[in-house]
């Protein structure tokens, strides 16, 4: 299968490439990204066949579906990296908590959060395709708190890449922070940067389609990449998860192989989302995909009305810091699939000229046939991870905005709600901990004991033994000076 551009094409690039190609350069034309030309389909028969399967097995096989273009025995070596998740038998949990409301646990994974599930076998297959090439790649990542710590996990001391992983400075928990600037692997460089989310991610993408960057990394003999959702080869394996999450529940007896579900997925960047999108439109029996926000409510704006607006909006720091995020990448990836090339490209230069665009009415439409959306304040999370915690259900704040989502969204409450946990209480436990004894607790190491004891649970060992690490990543610029600073690391 091959992989098309979001925008059109230049008259430069190749109208369509591999899925090698597209993840060694997630750039398109005129600043798009890539999607598949199509999507497989599911039989009723895929379904039946996987009632039973393991993760890897059914990973393997929605693969094969895709025809991508890497050997069998990467595939092999990169989704085994599930054995070393909490439980290899079912690295993703899908827990109950209450008749209608279960909770696909994406966080057991080396760093605690979703991204893990993506990123632990991307790193895998893209440095086998960098090695095959005998080719060197700079891997760009920006962060709002969880894809930074899992991208320098995966690609850490492995040959032919070299990783820079931009972050908001204050803009992370405390946890998320010390995961990243803890690590000392000579491949990676840590950047925390004065400004939020979306100006390094801003940043990223100019960096990737800047004409000047990249000739002034080829006479390095560098070649350019990103570990964010931008890059396909990050969502082909977050469509994966939906599809297991789905049949755990058959096996659980919960619903019929056949029942539609509601998928509820607090969202940031998208891609999370955009990854039940596919799998729903492969045949996964989807009733509605509900879209959680915090109080950086664009896209509840947007799938309500059809406005994407960032004119004299400004990011407001929440207690779910991961969602934090205006300008969401993989919307461009619902609106080519949606409206096509043109249209895309039309819309996504106005938000980047204008900061403004609107759907029209039959535009809408289309995007409400699958997708509702709310949003959850602060406070509202708060009050949900409590009542959830007096039903024995422990979450982050990422994860509390999904029960909003969940109360206000269901048009058909005989339907079953999946829910997707992004991140481990860990990584937000000042919050949580504050939350549970009412009382204000502001350090994290405090934190993470007054939970532990509360809820009777270990602190994992990856996020105890932090706390005990040397800082070695020490750098913050202004965002001005992020293109130096990375050239600056890679003459180190």
């Amino acid at each position: 299968m091959n992989f098309i551009e979001t925008r059109g094409n230049d008259g430069q690039k190749p109208s369509s490439i591999t899925f090698s190609q597209a993840i060694l350069s997630p750039m398109s034309s005129f600043g798009g990204v890539y999607s598949p030309e199509r999507l497989p389909q599911f039989d009723e028969g895929f379904f039946k066949s996987h009632v039973n399967s393991g993760y890897k097995k059914l990973a393997k096989d929605i693969l094969a579906l895709f025809e991508v273009d890497i050997a069998e025995s990467v595939i092999d070596d990169a989704l085994s990296l599930y054995d070393n998740f909490d439980d290899p038998r079912n690295p993703v949990p899908v827990v109950k908590v209450y008749d209608d409301l279960y909770v696909s646990e994406l966080y057991h994974g080396p760093t605690r959060a979703f991204k893990d599930m993506a990123l632990q076998p991307f790193g895998k297959v893209l440095s086998a395709v960098a090695q095959e090439r005998n080719e060197k790649y700079l891997i760009l990542a920006a962060t709002s708190g969880d894809t930074g710590p899992a991208a320098l996990e995966t690609f850490k001391n492995r040959d032919n890449v070299q990783v820079v992983c931009l972050y908001p400075d204050g803009g992370t928990s405390d946890v998320q922070r010390l995961q990243m600037v803890t690590e000392d692997a000579k491949n990676l460089k840590v950047i925390g940067i004065h400004g939020d989310f979306d100006d390094a991610q801003t940043a990223l993408k100019h960096l990737l389609t800047s004409e000047a960057f990249a000739k002034t990394l080829q006479e390095k003999d560098i070649s350019l990449s990103a570990a964010n959702s931008v890059n396909f080869g990050r969502i082909i394996f977050q469509t994966i998860y939906h599809i297991y999450s789905y049949l755990e529940l058959v096996r659980q007896q919960a619903i019929a192989l056949g029942d539609k579900v509601y998928l509820n997925v607090p969202s940031g960047n998208f891609g999370n989302a955009l990854g039940g999108y596919y799998a729903y439109k492969m045949g996964l029996p989807v009733k509605q995909i509900h879209i959680a926000s915090n109080s950086n409510n664009v896209l509840t704006k947007f799938i309500t009305t059809g406005k994407y607006d960032l004119r004299n909006v400004s990011v407001i720091p929440t207690t779910s810091p991961a969602m934090d995020i205006l300008k969401s990448s993989n919307i461009e990836r619902i609106l080519f699939d949606l409206l096509g090339a043109e249209r895309t490209k039309e819309l996504m230069l106005q938000l980047d000229n204008d900061k403004f665009y609107e759907l029209s009415a039959a535009e809408l439409a289309k995007v409400q046939m699958i997708f509702a959306a709310d949003f959850c304040t602060d406070q509202e999370g708060l009050d949900y991870i409590k009542q959830a915690f007096e039903v024995g259900y422990l979450m982050c704040p990422h994860t509390a905005t999904c029960f909003k989502a969940y109360e206000t969204c269901r048009a058909d409450k005989s339907i079953k709600t999946i829910a997707y946990s992004t991140a481990e209480w860990t990584k937000f436990s000042p919050v949580i901990a504050s939350t549970l004894t009412g009382k204000v607790v502001k350090h994290d190491r405090e934190a993470l004991d007054i939970i532990a004891k509360k809820a009777n649970v270990k602190i994992p060992a990856q996020i105890a033994d932090l706390f005990s690490k040397e800082i070695s990543q020490k750098t913050v610029i202004d965002k001005e000076d992020i293109e130096k600073e990375i050239l600056s690391f890679l003459k180190a």
